[in-house]
């Protein structure tokens, strides 16, 4: 265990645990299929392994998420389908040095709503043919405007049916949670779900140590 990081002290041992509870199988996430994180942990990182990780990334890692590498583990057990593992060497990783704004997603939404109509074109050659290079100068500002909205992100785990969670690695959201939507086109927001809160790694993380814990080991008769 490292020293001074006393918001992991124990965690690592309450998730091992709940291998033992007797209803850890009804933890969403636990079991999938043949698949599932079983709260299963991976081994912790070492300082080097984090400081050469961040040196691929290009960015320090936000505190709450470097130390649970440290005193908690490298990925496993974790909300919904579990914690992915640090993977510096995949290139959605090293965008996490990017900027990151929350005003991306209001922009993209801003963009969607000028999308050319074919109702607002003339049946002419010329009209059709207007339309097809304003769509397609809308459609790549689309992609580009889509493709910045998970910039200064990590992924760290899946919730299933294409929606992702994402860390926020820089800029004035570093350290807080967000839910990567843009499957039902909503783009990426707080994983407080309000725009106005916000939720850091540690008390996402610890949140669902607890709801995993009543669940693990209480009896259905006795749920509310």
């Amino acid at each position: 265990m490292s020293d001074g990081r006393g918001i992991w002290s124990g965690v690592r041992e309450r998730v091992l645990a709940l291998r033992e509870a007797p209803y850890w199988h009804e933890v969403f996430g636990a079991v999938h299929g043949s698949h599932g994180h079983r709260f299963e942990l991976r081994p912790v990182l070492t300082e080097d392994e984090v400081a050469r990780a961040e040196r691929r990334i290009g960015a320090t890692l936000p505190h709450e998420y470097r130390t649970f590498l440290l005193d908690v583990g490298g990925g496993g057990a974790g909300p919904d389908y579990g914690l992915y593992p640090l993977t510096p060497d995949d290139p959605l990783a090293r965008r996490a040095a990017l900027p990151f704004r929350a005003g991306h997603t209001d922009e993209l939404a801003a963009h969607e709503a000028l999308e050319p109509r074919p109702a607002d074109y003339g049946d002419s050659a010329e009209e059709q043919t207007r339309l097809h290079r304003e769509y397609a100068a809308w459609d790549r500002r689309w992609e580009e405007l889509s493709d910045t909205l998970t910039d200064g992100t990590l992924c760290v785990g899946e919730q299933g049916c294409g929606y992702y969670t994402l860390l926020a690695v820089t800029g004035d959201e570093r350290g807080t949670m967000w839910d990567d939507v843009r499957a039902v086109g909503e783009g990426v927001l707080p994983a407080a779900r309000t725009r106005e809160d916000r939720t850091t790694y540690a008390q996402w993380y610890l949140n669902w140590l607890r709801y995993a814990e009543r669940r693990a080991t209480t009896p259905p008769t006795e749920r509310p």
